[in-house]
């Protein structure tokens, strides 16, 4: 049942492709050059970066943003040809990033910043858990009178019910096919709430929108396309809502899932001593 309830939330609509984004950072002729790829919007990341080389003159970071089922289609490669790519992988995929692990793809790091990490966010000293990210739910403030704010899952349900229901064809999510991170976020739902068939129902029989990306997501809520988008990365919510006015966002009361951003140093990597430093400083106080 769980299994046709995910395929039929992955023919809600044509999957949206992620490109490839690439800059680097710090000096062209630095003496070193760390490969980092991620699923993490260069925005986000880019000026943890910047601080991370700000005492690191002699090194460039060459970073590499990827949709997460490419990135890890593409590190499943590298691991497989035994072919030197990325330094440094992370991704909000974590199950991805377990497997790459399970399949002896990732070298091991140990040290006080990841030995002060609880159980729950390492394993086998070669994945760690670099931040704490709430999956939230997205409105319009214009369009999406107070009443009808869905505060839980079951207000979304009762939203969606009603067959002239103003939210038909304006809710948006992942793909689960093209999103490993909407495929995890799927997945919990499944195993933690009883709602989680009634949603899957009512979002195909209500024409819900599934795409690619919390940016697109996000853009799509706040310039009206849709009115509510379900379970995107509160990380990347919050920060639009805080300069988009137009932007609500809500913890849904009845339980709010929380992701930690997955954190790898692949065996093939050239510069594992870097990527270390790299990690480190993520799981650090200033990081």
């Amino acid at each position: 049942m769980i299994r046709a309830a995910l395929m039929a939330l992955m023919l809600l609509a044509a999957p949206a492709r992620a490109q490839e984004l690439t800059r680097d950072f710090g000096p062209e002729a630095a003496t070193e050059v760390l490969r980092l790829r991620s699923t993490t919007d260069i925005v986000v990341l880019g000026p943890v970066i910047e601080s991370f080389l700000a005492t690191r003159p002699g090194l460039r970071i060459a970073y590499e943003q990827w949709g997460s089922n490419a990135l890890y289609g593409l590190q499943s490669a590298d691991c497989a040809a035994g072919r030197s790519g990325a330094d440094l992988v992370i991704s909000s995929a974590v199950h991805q990033m377990v497997d790459l692990v399970n399949e002896g793809c990732a070298r091991p790091h140990r040290s006080a910043f990841t030995a002060a990490l609880p159980d729950a966010l390492i394993w086998r000293d070669e994945l760690w858990g670099v931040t704490r990210e709430p999956a939230v739910m997205v409105y319009n403030r214009r369009l999406v009178p107070p009443a009808q704010v869905p505060r839980s899952r079951f207000d979304l349900l009762d939203l969606l019910r009603p067959t002239e229901s103003p939210f038909r064809g304006r809710v948006a999510t992942y793909d689960i096919e093209r999103s490993g991170l909407g495929f995890l976020f799927a997945f919990a739902d499944s195993m933690e709430a009883t709602t989680f068939g009634g949603l899957m129902e009512s979002f195909g029989r209500s024409g819900a929108i599934a795409t690619c990306c919390s940016a697109e997501i996000i853009d799509g809520v706040a310039e009206g396309r849709y009115l509510v988008a379900y379970n995107v990365l509160g990380s990347y919510a919050l920060v639009r809502a805080r300069r988009d006015a137009r932007l609500g966002v809500i913890a849904p009361r009845d339980y709010t899932l929380v992701l930690s951003r997955a954190a790898m140093i692949p065996a093939t990597a050239g510069q594992p001593r870097a990527a270390a430093q790299f990690v480190d400083f993520l799981l650090s106080a200033q990081g």
